[in-house]
């Protein structure tokens, strides 16, 4: 019987050497950005409670209706792999008694999702996220630091030509209007839109704004604007929204159909977009203010605004825009050993070298010092280190200059100190 062939699990790929540096970058970006602005981490399970996404994110959304990931454990508990990250959020904030802590509370994440669905570029059932929340104020200049604070990381990661597309959808008290009258409009032409579309309309017709099908798209741009429907506190909070953003000199793009695939939206949403010259702008990420989310599941009424941004497009974006990435510096001390004694003396001395804040290369693997050479050769190293039977039975080692072949034997004791030393000139003669 001939052994089956494994792959990893249909778009969900491995992150693969080559790759790793893209997403240091990131990571460490979105960490010392994190630390700048006042943002402390925060990690919640990839799992959780199902009827917590179906109330948080809303159950005619196509997140919950069709892409979850969900199962029933053997305790007979109804769990799902974590399509998003904000309801685990006002989860956690609930759950252990945050409300108490002072506020604005801020609070980032990073780390995988998961959404079935099928699997293109930028777009794949296990994805990465890290997003930004500040819970407990109702002030639009949040909403604007959220965006300014994207705006920032995609700045370091060296990312051009973005866009950013506003929009506010109204609260509970001026959006119940505008769903009627978009409803009306909506079904008057229910016949030209998309299945879903049509099921849509009864459930939750600005989902219908959202639809990704060409002809609904096309259908949308003759509908309703919300904007003209929003109640007095929605229009000053867009209006100070536009004027901090003017302040940062953030240019944006005002569109009126906008509203995001989720339904705890309040206010305001937005979306970052690359654009460099592309047919089908890609959303990098995106979010907005959540004001009922927390209190929707089971905590007081608490004002919230936040964001998430998808790694794999971030990184396909760095790529295709071929941002530099810092190379790691080439040791410039490499270890040469000759027999099992020295091998084994290598090994501790490459240890110590370290904690002495030298970083060494190596060929543990090769026996042949003519290879072990070759490859000091390639990585530029300025001196090796040679340890031999002999070497290892007298408690030295070989220090060899590999410009000018010279060599010297020095005790093991003090080969740290005389290498910094021999470093240091390196430098000083560059």
């Amino acid at each position: 019987m001939a052994s089956k062939s494994f792959q990893s699990p249909k778009g969900m790929p491995d992150i693969l050497p080559q790759d790793q540096a893209y997403w240091e970058k990131v990571r460490k970006i979105v960490k010392d950005l994190s630390g700048i602005y006042g943002f402390s981490r925060i990690d919640t399970p990839i799992v959780e409670d199902t009827a917590l996404f179906e109330r948080g994110t809303g159950e005619a959304t196509e997140v919950v209706s069709k892409q979850m990931y969900s199962f029933k454990t053997k305790g007979g508990y109804n769990l799902t792999l974590r399509p998003e990250g904000t309801p685990s959020i006002a989860r956690a904030y609930i759950q252990h008694g945050m409300i108490n802590l002072p506020h604005p509370l801020k609070l980032y994440y990073i780390g995988p999702f998961f959404r079935h669905e099928q699997p293109q570029s930028g777009r794949f059932r296990q994805f990465h996220q890290f997003g930004f929340e500040i819970i407990g104020e109702k002030s639009p200049v949040l909403d604007a630091q959220i965006i300014q604070i994207f705006l920032t990381i995609c700045e370091n990661l060296g990312l051009k030509n973005l866009s950013i597309h506003l929009n506010s959808i109204g609260c509970p008290s001026c959006r119940p209007e505008y769903r009627k009258v978009l409803k009306d409009w909506l079904g008057a032409k229910s016949k030209k839109l998309c299945l879903d579309c049509r099921v849509r309309i009864k459930k939750n017709p600005l989902r219908v704004l959202d639809c990704k099908d060409e002809k609904c798209k096309q259908m949308i741009n003759g509908a309703p604007n919300i904007i003209d429907y929003l109640c007095s506190d929605c229009k000053t909070h867009f209006k100070k929204l536009l004027e901090f953003l003017d302040e940062l000199e953030i240019p944006y793009f005002i569109s009126p159909f906008l509203v995001r695939g989720l339904d705890y939206y309040t206010k305001t949403v937005f979306e970052v977009f690359s654009d460099a010259g592309e047919e089908d702008p890609v959303a990098l990420g995106g979010g907005g203010r959540y004001d009922v989310l927390i209190s929707d599941l089971g905590g007081k009424d608490t004002s919230a605004v936040g964001a998430a941004f998808g790694i794999e497009r971030l990184v396909n974006l760095m790529k295709k825009q071929q941002v530099k990435l810092s190379q790691r510096p080439a040791p410039k001390v490499f270890l040469v050993h000759l027999g099992d004694l020295g091998k084994v003396k290598s090994l501790k001395l490459f240890n110590d070298l370290y904690r002495a804040g030298i970083i060494a290369g190596e060929a543990f693997g090769k026996d042949s010092i003519k290879s072990q050479f070759k490859i000091a050769d390639r990585i530029g190293a300025k001196f090796s280190l040679i340890l031999g039977q002999q070497e290892a039975l007298d408690n030295a080692v070989i220090l060899r200059d590999m410009e000018s072949g010279v060599q010297e034997v020095i005790p093991l004791p003090n080969i740290a100190v005389e290498v910094k030393k021999r470093l240091r000139k390196v430098v000083i003669k560059k």
